[in-house]
């Protein structure tokens, strides 16, 4: 059987010639080549910001026991690491935090020629993590923060009383009406 779509939503588009089309898809794609170059432009930038030392011995619980963040890396230049949202006592992750990591198995096998370990860090204890991501059959490496000040310095998880007071500050701004979560994504490049 095949459907066809109704005429519900179509009311505000115009429907042109193929050579008129054409002339508007040529349009676009000036604008689609100028945001591609200032994305490059910008993430030019980004790797060319200065690097900050990170003074804290953070240890983590994982597959192989207690980590250092220097031991993350797996012998790689580059750690990218995923704050992955899932609290202490937390039944599960989050769902949006679960469609990035969806891809990590596969980002993986890329990442690995470049350099680059991935890993996911969350609040929640080894023993949630290991548990939510057995139900998901994910294969990724993510450990245990649970402990340490690591996504709280990092900004992404806050304490009950910064978020009662309104301290909660996220990409690098206080957010005005604070947040109900105590936890919140992130990723960290180092």
């Amino acid at each position: 059987m095949v459907t066809y779509p109704t005429s519900e939503g179509l009311e505000n588009h115009t429907i042109v010639s193929r050579e008129r089309w054409l002339v508007a898809r040529r349009e676009l794609l000036k604008t689609e080549k100028e945001l591609t170059r200032l994305r490059d432009e910008t993430s030019a930038r980004r790797r060319d910001l200065p690097w900050v030392r990170v003074e804290k011995n953070y240890v983590f619980q994982g597959p192989n026991g207690q980590e250092a963040l220097a031991d993350l890396f797996d012998g790689r230049s580059q750690l990218f690491v995923q704050h992955f949202m899932l609290g202490p006592d937390w039944e599960e992750g989050c769902i949006g935090c679960s469609f990035w990591a969806d891809h990590h198995d596969a980002a993986n096998l890329h990442l690995a020629q470049h350099d680059v370990t991935l890993v996911a860090v969350s609040r929640g204890t080894w023993w949630d993590i290991e548990r939510f991501k057995t139900r998901m059959d994910w294969k990724f490496k993510w450990v245990s923060s649970y402990g340490s000040d690591f996504n709280r310095d990092f900004l992404v998880s806050f304490t009950p009383e910064q978020i009662a007071k309104g301290e909660v500050t996220y990409n690098y701004e206080r957010l005005e009406d604070g947040t109900g979560c105590e936890e919140l994504p992130g990723f960290s490049v180092f």
